[in-house]
């Protein structure tokens, strides 16, 4: 098989640093461009430092016509406005990291041009994503919650309002600086932001119905802004009579051949998933209420690691090349 050929459009981000980490090392794809509107001319290394080395790639100003496959980095609605400019032609592959295309009625009129975007969580779509033309990768929260509440809502075990409180890294806000992203703001402090309306919400519930068709419960997220880089730790729960034992084997039928999740039997901790593509989940139970703690690292598995996996599966590679390395996830 030859190798993919593959453009990244909004190059400059958090999310595209971490993706040109790891495809640089990927040893079925070819970066043929990397784009960004305000480093045309420089290195990769002028802005992702630790590329340093990678003496090969500098970005470009304008989308080239010599992929098949693109990354769209781009902030939220600027995907939307790139596919519209007409600069990408409609046979290439296209994976969005942006929120633009998760739900299914979004943009009817681009997804009848460019086909139909397959929401990319694969413990859940992956017979779809395999045939997939295009894929909308998941946020990073929505990510981290679905993994929790899957199995639950498939076992129709979501019988109440679901309560979630979960913190994230810096890095989920994006490169651009605003006025809770600066170190002295961030650093020894904790906030709420986005209380019970948090955008990833809307695709959240949408996988769970695709779980559970009949599911109408309330989602009660609470999410907080952490003072550290990376990562996600969430808790989840709900009211059950189910026994603990039957939720654990819910949980291990439901991911058995999925090799990015691992269930623990001890309790977790952040470190454990920074840096690698995995989510990490303990469940447990307190008198009625089962708890389940997920976590992973926003910019990989919340985000471009999880995005390689879709490339994988669309190109009919095992969906862990380039993202395990000597078995340990990248």
């Amino acid at each position: 098989m030859s190798k993919i050929k593959v453009g990244i459009i909004g190059a400059a981000g958090y999310t595209a640093g971490e993706l040109l980490r790891i495809l640089i090392n990927h040893p079925d794809v070819e970066i043929v461009y990397v784009q960004s509107d305000s480093n045309a001319g420089n290195p990769i290394g002028s802005v992702h430092a630790d590329l340093f080395h990678v003496e090969n790639l500098s970005f470009v100003s304008d989308i080239e016509d010599n992929a098949e496959l693109v990354f769209l980095c781009k902030g939220h609605d600027e995907s939307l406005k790139i596919l519209q400019s007409g600069k990408i032609d409609k046979a290439v592959n296209i994976i969005d990291l942006s929120q633009d295309f998760r739900l299914k009625e979004s943009h009817p009129e681009v997804q009848s041009k460019f086909g139909t975007f397959i929401y990319g969580l694969p413990e859940l779509n992956k017979a779809e994503i395999i045939s997939a033309k295009n894929v909308a990768n998941p946020g990073c929260f929505a990510t981290c919650l679905q993994l929790g509440l899957l199995p639950l809502a498939k076992k129709r075990l979501i019988e109440e309002d679901v309560h979630i409180s979960a913190i994230t890294g810096s890095t989920g806000a994006g490169q651009k600086l605003s006025a809770t992203s600066h170190f002295s703001w961030r650093n020894n402090n904790v906030s709420v932001y986005k209380a019970f309306k948090h955008q990833h919400l809307k695709e959240i519930r949408q996988s769970l119905i695709m779980a559970d068709p009949e599911f109408n419960q309330d989602l009660l997220f609470i999410p907080y802004r952490g003072n550290f880089t990376r990562g996600i730790i969430a808790t989840t729960y709900i009211k059950t009579s189910a026994s603990i034992g039957s939720v654990k084997k819910d949980f291990a039928e439901f991911y058995e051949d999925d090799p990015f999740v691992h269930i623990s039997d001890l309790n977790i901790d952040l470190k454990q998933v920074v840096n690698t593509n995995y989510c990490q989940l303990f469940i447990d139970k307190i008198e009625d209420h089962l708890m389940v703690i997920s976590t992973i690292d926003n910019l990989v598995k919340g985000a471009s690691g999880q995005a390689v996996q879709n490339m994988n599966l669309m190109y009919g590679l095992d969906e862990t090349t380039g993202l395990k390395i000597k078995g340990i996830a990248f």
